[in-house]
């Protein structure tokens, strides 16, 4: 790659923080955002590009309608082996579809890669600065639970697949605290995005 590119801000925090309602205020900003969940979604969702793949691999997961994540979920949880051999299918499609993001933004001054397990699976090497979404650990408690068929056990078997929420505060370059109303949160993404581009 030739010339200036973008600066690239790697979006993360822990479940339940707000993080895609950050995205969503750098998108209104006029800031690209690339959803590593969403790349995933639809490399697994209906005519998926990893289905054939996934199939062969853990026979009797995928279906019209694409993976069935129940049934992927059961193949591969608390089975490490197996979640590598998944990882090793998904994670080199999503790395070809962020670099296409990537050439597609290249004239743009700010990027922002999203991806959740930014810290956990070595992503952070991967971008300039980092930004952590962060609420008080209440408020993060109220709304995972309040999702539909999320519980307790499921909830805490997450956090421990997660870098603590304290952690990550500390090595991350800006935090944004949702904890906060949305208009403050809003504010804070302007002025992020201000910093790091030096432009209204």
């Amino acid at each position: 790659m030739t010339g200036k590119r973008p600066f690239i801000l790697g979006l993360t925090g822990s479940i339940g923080m707000g993080k895609s309602a950050v995205a969503g205020m750098f998108e209104e900003l006029g800031v690209p955002v690339f959803d590593a969940d969403a790349a995933v979604h639809s490399l697994q969702g209906p005519g998926g590009a990893l289905l054939p793949a996934i199939e062969a691999e853990f026979p009797g997961t995928t279906g019209s309608q694409g993976v069935d994540r129940p049934k992927l979920g059961a193949a591969v949880f608390g089975n490490a082996e197996a979640l590598k051999r998944l990882e090793a299918i998904v994670h080199p499609a999503v790395g070809a579809m962020r670099k296409g993001f990537l050439e597609e933004n290249n004239d743009k001054p700010l990027i922002i890669f999203d991806i959740p397990l930014l810290f956990e699976k070595g992503g952070f090497q991967q971008v300039d600065a980092v930004v952590v979404v962060s609420a008080p650990a209440q408020a993060q408690r109220d709304r995972v639970l309040s999702r539909p068929g999320m519980t307790e056990e499921k909830f805490e078997q997450i956090l421990k697949l997660q870098v603590p929420d304290e952690e990550k505060r500390d090595r991350a370059d800006h935090v944004i605290d949702t904890g906060t109303s949305l208009d403050e949160t809003r504010e804070a993404v302007r002025r992020l995005v201000q910093q790091l581009t030096g432009c209204e």
